[in-house]
């Protein structure tokens, strides 16, 4: 029974799962939005969304908390001087999910992950 168990597996052991949110983390960032499946985009949601919130703060220990999550020095760097001081003044809801239909291969309901 997977009773008070909150997040998807998405088929993935939990260093693959780690992985996946760190790259598509960093897509993100540089892109601005990116198109993949809906589940993955709702629990990316929560992820980035956590990442961006620590972002704002701005100072060393926001940049170094960023960079143990994302591994990349570019991309900590356009969140937490870039991105993050947009979102100062909001308290939550940074990304916003459209559905855009079904993938033709597998009919895998996809949708876009933007910042709002």
């Amino acid at each position: 029974m997977r009773h008070l168990k909150a997040h998807r597996k998405l088929g993935r052991t939990s260093t693959h799962r780690k992985a996946l949110f760190k790259n598509m983390s960093i897509a993100l960032i540089n892109e601005g939005k990116i198109e993949t499946t809906e589940p993955k985009a709702k629990e990316l949601k929560s992820y980035f969304e956590k990442l961006l919130t620590k972002a704002r703060k701005g100072d060393l220990n926001a940049h170094r908390l960023v960079f143990s999550r994302l591994q990349e020095k570019a991309a900590t760097k356009k969140l937490v001087t870039e991105i993050a001081p947009k979102y100062a003044d909001r308290k939550g809801g940074y990304l916003t999910i459209q559905k855009t239909g079904t993938r033709l291969g597998d009919a895998a309901p996809m949708a876009v992950l933007a910042l709002v």
